[in-house]
């Protein structure tokens, strides 16, 4: 196979236009291409005249492939890899079940690779099947009566199951590719392979989760919904085994390895953590606001006069800035033709996050704009300080919205001005438990709000009508990472022996891609466990 890269083409192209340019590229008829692969579609939209695609596909062909090469002198060509995965040798001597803690996708990817060892893993997940989880989640915005162990952080899939499906990862890992062929073998569209912004959507999410449990349970897993971790039980600095409730009753199960894939909002379980002496440390975490635009100004600031082009989906952006102050600002899960939701998990407090199903076709689109907060503006140097200032905002948005979990917003002239919003204007908010016009500066840190205030105005210049004065901002986007990093070392155990810390809410990612190849990393480590133990003492 030989790869063909920065194939340019207009937008109505189709798969013949690709294949003449590859033929072109190679210096060899159209009919020599036996077979097309799509490895990525990306779209140039940096001059608004002139919007078009950018290809890179891997064709076989029909003469002697090597001599093509040979005689090539393009720089967009090359033979092209092969990717393999193999899966590590289990060199495990316990004959205990291992234990995964949270089913989002560092779980999930860690039990279906032990699954697939033979290790037949136990699942813990506190909240409900994805099928019932989704029931509750709409049942919390149609009545506000919010379910603290189903919602949108907990259950089946994780947070990232009602978010965007989004699968954008700035990580390097051989895996990543792994995580891509695993979500389109269990039913993920086939464009997540080559889209330059490839997202499953939350409506097509649920789907391939449930694929991806039914092959755990088959391999001989066990999932258990409704099952909260309670307590670790330890000794002699190792893990024994584990407690845990459900449906009303306590159970204890004994295992010499548990995966803690809890996610970034199970603050109860990091507390129990603490308690038991697991060794944690405070990191950085972001907030702000999610901002919304209509999703036809965000086409146009995109593609100019190309916008609504039947070949163009909605458009996405990504933006970062410096300003005069110490830190900068960025936009994070953006999602186009999307809707901003509710997605507290405690009682009392308002937080906001993104979601867009797989059309990305809603009104408006929207992106959470943070800026960092770091240890030393924290409250304390407890190591969970950091969960006490997301209560404090998330509680004092709470309040300020009206105490039934409204979320405050603002107007960005508004919030530009530095005045309260009386009223809203022509972009309808899409929050899902509804809003007030309010001022989110109460909500929020002032040097967070400084910050974006600065931002918005230097994106603006990025981004045209980025800083329309009726876009809404609806606050605070507080979970989009653990302030916590529950230490771990180099055979990925924390200081208590066997337990393997992982995921988001460990520290140690951010987002669906980097979680799920720190899901099958700390998997590996439990096939090694026994033997790389040995080795290091």
């Amino acid at each position: 196979m030989i790869r063909v890269s920065e194939r340019k083409l207009p937008l109505d192209s189709d798969r013949e236009d690709l294949i003449k340019s590859c033929a072109a590229a190679l210096r060899v008829p159209p009919s020599e291409i036996v077979s097309l692969t799509l490895v990525r579609r990306s779209i140039d939209s940096r001059k608004k005249d002139d919007v078009h695609f950018v290809f890179t596909a891997d064709v076989q062909l029909a003469g002697d492939e090597a001599a093509v090469l040979r005689r090539s002198r393009n720089p967009h060509v090359s033979e092209a890899p092969v990717y393999s995965y193999t899966m590590p040798e289990n060199r495990r001597v316990s004959s205990l079940r291992p234990v995964i803690v949270g089913f989002g996708p560092a779980g999930i990817f860690a039990a279906l690779t032990l699954a697939r060892a033979g290790l037949r893993p136990l699942v813990l997940e506190r909240g409900h099947d994805v099928e019932t989880r989704t029931a509750d989640v709409q049942r919390f915005f149609r009545t506000r009566v919010l379910d603290t162990e189903s919602n949108v952080q907990f259950g089946e899939g994780g947070a990232g199951t009602f978010s965007d499906g989004k699968l954008t990862t700035g990580i390097k890992s051989d895996y990543c590719r792994k995580v891509f062929l695993e979500f389109y073998d269990h039913g993920a569209p086939e464009e997540i392979l080559w889209s330059g912004t490839p997202h499953i959507g939350t409506d097509k999410l649920v789907t391939v989760i449930r694929n991806m449990r039914e092959e755990i349970i088959a391999l001989g897993g066990e999932v258990l919904f409704g099952a909260k971790l309670t307590d670790l039980i330890l000794y002699n600095e190792s893990v024994q085994g584990v407690r845990y409730t459900r449906n009303g009753a306590a159970f204890d199960f004994e295992t010499d390895t548990v995966i803690l894939a809890i996610g970034h909002s199970a603050r109860d379980t990091v507390e129990m953590l603490r308690r038991r002496g697991i060794t944690m440390m405070q990191k950085p975490f972001s907030v702000g606001a999610r901002i919304e635009h209509p999703r036809e100004l965000i086409d146009r600031a995109q593609y100019g006069s190309f916008a609504g082009h039947p070949a163009l989906p909605a458009a996405v952006y990504k933006l970062a800035c410096h300003g005069e102050h110490e830190r900068g600002a960025y936009t994070f899960c953006m999602c186009p033709g999307g809707t901003v939701i509710s997605a507290a998990s405690e009682e009392g407090g308002v937080v906001t996050n993104g979601m867009s199903a797989f059309a990305r076709d809603e009104e408006n689109s929207n992106s959470a704009i943070l800026v960092n907060v770091y240890p030393e503006e924290f409250p304390s140097d407890d190591p969970l300080a950091g969960f006490q200032l997301q209560r404090q905002l998330e509680q004092t948005a709470f309040r300020l919205g009206g105490g039934d979990y409204t979320a405050p917003c603002q107007l960005v002239g508004d919030f530009l001005a530095d005045r309260p919003s009386k009223k809203l204007s022509f972009v309808r908010p899409s929050f899902t438990t509804g809003v007030v016009p309010s001022d989110i500066r109460r909500c929020l840190p002032k040097k967070v709000t400084d910050t974006m205030a600065q931002a918005i105005v230097l994106m603006d210049r990025k981004l045209k009508g980025f800083a329309l004065p009726d876009a809404v901002l609806t606050a605070p986007e507080s979970r989009s990472s653990s302030p916590v990093r529950i230490v771990r070392d180099e055979i990925m155990q924390s200081n208590m022996r066997g337990l393997y810390p992982c995921g988001e809410g460990a520290g140690y990612a951010g987002g669906i891609v980097s979680a799920a190849v720190d899901g099958i990393k700390c998997a590996h480590a439990v096939l090694a466990d026994e033997s790389e133990w040995n080795h290091r003492t």
